[in-house]
């Protein structure tokens, strides 16, 4: 690595410990944090919030497997929305929820279009990956993107952990309903065992933090998110590995462990 840092992918399997370890990043490299959880809540809360009350499936053509154009999709929600002025987001959240209100995975290409969305704000650079990609074709389609725009991948940083204690882990998961603060009933929990120190609103478990689904995430991620990786690499993007277990867990030794695993790519 240089002595500009452009963009740093954080994976990990669900539950192994991403977010501390992406937070030590924010801090010490002045880097803003990408997450695709937000992406899709902010586009379809864009489209929710909108209004628009009609049938979603008329943009879509099955025939093809494709929406209609940008600018047909556009022209409609004008008419139907006369007074809304930010249409590009109302657009990218309707074509998110038309899969997700049947129960589907959201395609590659739509996820991609998000994405990029969301990724050319920050010009494309300073920004740490979170969720992203998580197949092959989404890794193909953003080593392509950084080469268009002239920016880097510098850096693959993946947090370990044994699967076991992640199923562990993430059923004893608890998050508050407000502020989004993640407490742990075993290994971080909150002052009280039932509300946010920080807000002091109820916290709750998700519920897809079942083992089931845990389990299932997890098989995801050997059959998706590992070959996808492994574009990355055979196409020259550094790896690293840290750990997602360390102990004691303080601020400082996570801090220690990323910053340590970094230090051979840093000038």
């Amino acid at each position: 690595m240089t002595d500009r840092t452009d963009n740093i992918i954080v994976a990990g399997r669900s539950g192994a410990g991403k977010q501390p370890r992406i937070d030590v990043l924010v801090k010490e490299l002045g880097l803003t944090q990408l997450s695709t959880g937000n992406i899709f809540r902010e586009f379809v809360g864009a489209f929710d919030s909108s209004g628009f009350k009609d049938d979603i499936g008329v943009f879509f053509d099955p025939v093809k497997g494709a929406f209609v154009p940008d600018r047909v999709i556009e022209a409609a929600l004008r008419k139907a929305l006369p007074g809304t002025k930010e249409m590009r987001p109302v657009v990218l959240g309707l074509k998110a929820k038309y899969f997700m209100n049947r129960g589907l995975f959201v395609p590659d290409s739509i996820t991609n279009e998000l994405f990029c969305e969301y990724f050319s704000r920050g010009s494309y650079r300073g920004q740490v990956l979170d969720g992203y990609p998580r197949t092959p074709e989404q890794a193909f389609f953003l080593l392509d993107l950084c080469r268009k725009q002239g920016t880097r991948l510098d850096l693959v940083v993946e947090v370990e952990n044994d699967d076991e204690l992640i199923v562990e882990r993430t059923m004893g998961r608890r998050i508050c309903k407000a502020c989004g603060k993640v407490y742990h009933v075993k290994f971080k929990p909150s002052k009280d065992g039932k509300s946010c120190d920080k807000c002091g609103s109820p916290l709750i478990q998700r519920s897809d933090d079942t083992e089931e689904r845990i389990r299932t995430r997890l098989r995801e991620y050997y059959d998706k998110v590992v070959p996808a990786l492994e574009l990355l690499r055979e196409n020259g993007v550094p790896m690293v590995k840290v750990p997602g277990n360390v102990e004691p867990f303080t601020e400082e030794n996570v801090r220690r462990s990323v910053m340590d695993a970094l230090a051979p790519y840093l000038k």
